[in-house]
């Protein structure tokens, strides 16, 4: 600026004010009022450049919110002004349209406020988050009698429902809970449980967040509680701290507290402290509290001493010591076993071996160990404990049943009173029924028994026998068979086939064949295994049996054929459930769930459980209603506070009332299952009572044999057998099982019922029909006798077109029933009315079979009613006589006879004639001829010279290759010229054959294959 030229500095001068001059306001001015000051006009001043200065803000601007009064009136269109160059014209698009450099500033300012909102609800979230915690601390038990809590103890009492001492669950810490140091327990100990329950207990703060958000995660997506993700700590103060109900508790607002206290255990206690306690605390089972205990239960020494087999073993227990009872469920304990072994064995290889806090040196566990740790434990000989109690089963029972609702801690913390539903008369009645009738087998190689009674309409367990010796080792009597999910029940499980038979629409006057059958294995016509061919107990087949006859004498065949009409698993297809696995399930049993069974699962191939299956009868006695088994009535605490009191339910309708009967019904007919069992068997009592008896096994080799049966006031299973599957001798289900269950049932009725028993009374929904006792139909005209039976009311009998006799007018050529569409070839006849392909090949094969066709009516040459009408696009013959026509009066001595015969699975047509209109015997013309006539062709010329009848029948019969049959006849008139003395021998064109009386075709059709 200072050497800047001083006529360009004013011409640069005189610009600016000029655009000083042009930002003023143009409108002119409104003039003053007359008593308003007046101010003098003063020019900006200017500085030494000649710039104008900024104006000086006065504190009180008076004319700061004035506006012209251009602001209220309408614009007006004012002359555009030139353009100038220069700053004024860049400084006034610069206020019109911001730079992208003031975008980017605002951006900048919009991340800045974003930024201090986040900062602001993180802060407020955290502290909302500690508020929380602290309110949340503020309600939670105290954490610093830690070490007191844990000596708790009250002395749990089992009764039965009269009140009677059965059990008591006495003070571990009196035997068999001995307090530790965590010097003093295995180091294997320590890292079996660390690897087992929580990897991360020496680092995280008594509860690990990504677990809890991978349980929550887990729990969301499968809609239940599959994951608790506790810790140590966790389970420590679930343990030590919460109450018997919010123990029981599944929520997650109960996982909060839960981590809470953990969280102020953790800031407490050391972990060594933490992990001390646990180890002294952690239930085992068995009435093994602490790993002191459990090293003495379970291997006889100290927790000191035990190596990594022991101690893995150990670690599995705590999840659930009801499961994992190596006396009791083997096989799941040793399951679980090796999983825990296979748990320590990859956190030693991921961690470079596991580090411990009792020990200076980490465990190392390397694969032959691991594989060493599951041997060991396999081979292991478990010496079970004594249980010196009368009614040892049922006090274990009992036992499992607290621990699955409260877990241990709550039951010798809270002193309960538990009074269950055993009735101790049944029950000792059926220890000595079971004990003598075992006892009286033993030559038969017999050696165990089991027994439940149930109340059906309440679901009480009155009896449970679970074996006949509970400490006799050698017949593993520890091992409850009233509950072991892993026997096969034979036969007795055939009622659930036919209900579900019946809720597809079948009655127990529904025919089945009980003849030689073959099946796809899994009963998919797709199966390409070798066919399943089962037999009956007796060796023996039965013919035509009612759905009543074939259950109450347990016929397999029958059975089988219920099982593929109704299927083993539901049909994804149907609008509702069906299947036979859907139906157990609704009944009560659980333990069906493989995928692969067949149809034998309907004779016994599936394992059950003897208390489940007898639930499963239950609902056949309480009229289709299910109500669960149960087996505790009521649970006080030490104080008297009612815990739990049980309230029989309504029950669930799982089947319909009429269908219930209508089992009950055919298992307490004695008649009905007279044929295979007598009139006189143990399974007929006093009082009527259904029962179902079962044996199992495998090629001839007996295992199992049970014996079901109920009134509508009691409701009794009975297994006799061996736990360790030793073949029994000569026994079956009535022989084995059903002594004990015939004398229970006498004995368990007069207590029950005051010698009183109910009857099965039919429901509103049963009617009853008379019937034909061969087929379950109505009794048609030639149905040899009738019966009653009952019915629902919306399932009638078959009508009496449908009896096994039947008169049908058939389609010769395809064997079908007769239709307009199929009107030509027409033979009415007696049918008989089978429709199962294998009932055919009995009747028309095998001597016992043509036998019993014989004795109910049927000629040898027997025709089978056809599966369905004859159709359009059904084959169809062509055979015609196109010479002579049908009534022709014949004047020529030399008949041509001119036909045509076709068809699909043509085998052969043949000519004959007959002397009158309905001749008895037929002369051939033409024999059997393997070639078709498609076009009318002359096969014949007939000399009528020697024919002495004023009239003459033509027949053409022409045969399929499936059996069917067509027939052409027609009569013709003759009226030939006098012959003439000497009359000039004609020749004839072909040679005619010597007349040979010929027997009527066979009309027989072969049957038609069945759906």
């Amino acid at each position: 600026m200072e050497n800047q030229d001083p006529e360009e500095e004013a011409r640069q001068r005189a610009r600016r004010l000029r655009a000083e001059a042009e930002t003023q306001d143009v409108t002119p001015p409104i003039p003053p009022p007359p008593d308003a000051p007046t101010y003098a006009l003063q020019r900006p001043a200017l500085d030494e450049n000649g710039m104008p200065l900024p104006k000086r803000v006065e504190e009180i601007d008076m004319d700061a919110t004035r506006v012209t009064p251009a602001a209220y009136q309408p614009s007006a269109p004012t002359a555009r002004r030139p353009s100038r160059p220069g700053s004024t014209k860049r400084s006034r698009v610069h206020r019109r349209a911001p730079s992208r450099r003031f975008n980017w500033g605002c951006l900048l300012r919009g991340a800045i406020i974003s930024l201090f909102i986040l900062v602001a609800v993180f802060i407020l979230l955290l502290a909302f988050v500690l508020i929380q915690y602290y309110r949340i601390a503020a309600t939670l038990p105290s954490v610093e009698d830690l070490r007191a809590r844990a000596s708790q103890f009250e002395t749990t009492r089992i009764l039965d429902r009269d009140g009677n001492v059965i059990y008591e669950i006495n003070d571990p810490s009196a035997g068999r809970r001995t307090f530790v140091p965590l010097e003093d327990i295995s180091p294997y100990m320590v890292a079996a449980i660390i690897a087992t329950e929580d990897k991360g207990f020496y680092t995280h703060p008594g509860f690990d967040p990504l677990a809890i958000v991978r349980a929550f995660w887990q729990n969301l997506t499968s809609d239940e509680i599959v994951s608790g993700a506790s810790t140590i700590t966790q389970q420590l103060a679930r343990a030590l701290l919460f109450t018997p109900e919010e123990r029981s508790e599944l929520s997650y607002w109960r996982k909060v507290r839960e981590a809470i206290l953990a969280a102020e255990i953790t800031r407490r206690y050391s972990k060594d402290e933490i992990l001390e306690l646990y180890l002294n605390e952690i239930y085992f089972g068995n009435l093994s509290y602490g790993v002191e205990a459990a090293a003495q239960t379970y291997f006889g020494k100290h927790a000191s001493e035990l190596n990594l087999a022991e101690a893995t073993f150990l670690a599995g227990l705590p999840q659930s010591p009801a499961v994992y009872d190596i006396y009791t469920n083997r096989e799941a304990t040793l399951a679980r076993h090796r999983d825990v072994v296979m748990l320590a064995y990859r956190l030693s290889a991921t961690e470079g071996c596991i580090y411990v806090s009792n020990s200076p040196q980490r465990v190392c566990i390397q694969p032959a160990e691991a594989a060493m740790a599951i041997s060991q434990i396999a081979e292991y000989p478990f010496q079970p404990p004594v249980l010196d109690v009368p009614y040892p089963h049922w006090a274990v029972f009992i036992r499992a049943e607290l621990e699955a609702r409260y877990d241990p801690q709550t039951i010798y913390r809270s002193g309960f009173t538990v009074t269950t539903t055993l009735d101790p008369q049944l029950q000792q009645a059926a220890q000595q029924i079971v004990s003598a009738q075992v006892a009286a087998l033993a030559d038969r190689n017999v050696s165990n028994g089991a027994l439940v009674a149930i109340r059906p309409a309440t679901g009480e367990i009155l009896a449970m026998v679970g074996s006949a010796d509970f400490n006799n080792a050698a017949i593993s009597g520890q091992v409850n068979m009233a509950t072991s999910p892993t026997r096969q029940p034979g036969s007795s499980i055939k009622p659930l086939t036919y209900v579900a038979a019946f809720e597809m629409g079948w009655t127990p006057a529904t025919l089945l064949w009980d003849v030689p059958s073959e099946f796809p294995p899994s009963g998919l016509p797709t199966d390409p295994r070798p066919p399943y061919v089962p037999n009956n107990y007796d060796g023996r087949f039965h013919g035509p049996v009612t759905v009543r006859s074939a259950l109450a004498n347990s016929y397999n065949i029958p059975a089988v054929k219920a099982l593929q009409f109704v299927g083993v698993y539901d049909n994804p297809e149907t609008p509702q459930p069906d299947g036979l696995i859907p139906m157990a399930e609704r009944l009560g049993i659980t333990s069906l769930t493989r995928d692969d069974y067949g149809l034998s699962l309907t004779l016994g191939g599936g394992e059950v459980s003897l208390l489940e299956l007898t639930g499963a009868y239950a609902v056949f006695a309480n009229g289709g209603v299910r109500v669960p088994p149960v087996a505790i009535l009521r649970i006080t605490d030490f104080e008297g506070n009612l815990v739990y009191e049980y309230q029989p339910p309504a029950g669930e309708q799982v089947i319909r009332r009429e269908h219930a009967f209508l089992i009950s019904s055919i298992l307490s007919d004695n008649a009905a299952r007279a044929p295979m069992f007598g009139s006189n068997s143990v399974l007929n009592l006093p009082f009527p009572a259904a029962v179902k008896t079962g044996t199992s096994g495998v090629s001839g080799v007996v295992f199992d044999n049970w014996t079901l049966g109920y009134t509508p006031d009691l409701t009794v299973g009975v297994w006799v057998g061996n736990a360790d599957y030793t073949p029994l001798q000569s026994t079956s289900g009535l022989t084995g099982a059903a002594p004990i269950w015939s004398q229970f049932m006498m004995t368990a009725i007069q207590e029950v019922t005051g010698g009183n028993p109910t009857p099965f009374l039919p429901p509103p929904g049963i009617v009853q029909y008379d019937i034909c006792a061969v087929s379950g139909a109505l009794p048609s005209e030639w149905c040899p006798s009738t019966r009653r039976e009952y019915f629902a009311f919306d399932q009638p009998p078959l009508p009496a077109e449908q009896d096994l006799w039947r008169q049908a007018m058939l389609d010769t050529w395809t064997g079908l029933e007769a239709s307009p569409d199929c009107d030509e070839f027409l033979d009415e006849t007696l049918v008989i009315n089978i429709q199962d392909p294998f009932a055919r090949l009995w009747i028309t094969q095998d001597a016992e079979g043509r036998d019993w066709a014989r004795a109910m009516g049927f000629p040898d040459s027997l025709v089978f009613a056809p599966e369905r009408a004859c159709r359009a696009d059904d084959p169809h013959p062509t055979l015609e006589f196109v010479n002579p026509d049908d009534g022709q009066q014949i004047t020529q001595p030399q008949l041509d006879i001119t036909v045509i015969a076709d068809a699909p699975d043509f085998a052969f047509f043949n000519l004959s004639y007959g002397i009158g209109p309905q001749p008895s015997n037929w002369v051939m013309l033409v024999g059997d001829t393997p070639t078709p006539i498609s076009s009318a062709t002359t096969i014949y010329t007939l000399d009528l010279t020697q024919i002495n009848s004023p009239m003459l029948s033509l027949r053409l019969f022409m045969r399929s290759r499936t059996g069917g049959y067509a027939i052409r006849t027609i009569e013709v008139t003759l009226n030939l010229p006098t012959p003439t003395p000497n009359p000039t021998p004609t020749p004839t064109p072909t040679e005619t054959p010597t007349p040979t009386a010929v027997p009527p075709p066979t009309e027989t059709p072969t049957p038609t294959a069945t759906p």
